[in-house]
């Protein structure tokens, strides 16, 4: 067996979640210089995340969106101006065909003449 395989730092934290305000005590080799007083009376390092458990839509149920940074938005955009540029492409490839069959049409009532 491998030593000093494991990290010596493995300590007792408090996770909040900065969604809903939900707090959980767990082991963690994580770093925070901020700390908070437990239940219990004594000191943790707090880590603050975004997305726990108590928030996240999978494990809740509920259809929400958790969007700190905008991405919900560009993607939004990003996916109309595919739908629109997709839109543009088939419209174009619908009169190029229209033209295509006048052009047939044509050739084939000169030859007929």
């Amino acid at each position: 067996m491998k030593k000093d395989l494991h990290p010596d730092n493995y300590q007792l934290v408090v996770f909040e979640d900065l969604n809903n305000g939900f707090r959980f005590l767990t082991r963690s080799t994580a770093a925070s210089e901020e700390t908070i007083k437990w239940e219990d009376g004594n000191d943790y390092p707090l880590i603050k995340v975004h997305v726990s458990s108590a928030s996240h839509p999978y494990f809740t149920g509920e259809e929400k969106i958790l969007d700190i940074e905008g991405r919900v938005d560009k993607f939004k955009a990003r996916a109309q101006a595919a739908e629109q540029a997709r839109a543009q492409r088939v419209n174009a490839a619908k009169k190029q065909a229209k033209r295509q069959a006048a052009k047939i049409d044509k050739a084939a009532s000169k030859a007929a003449a």
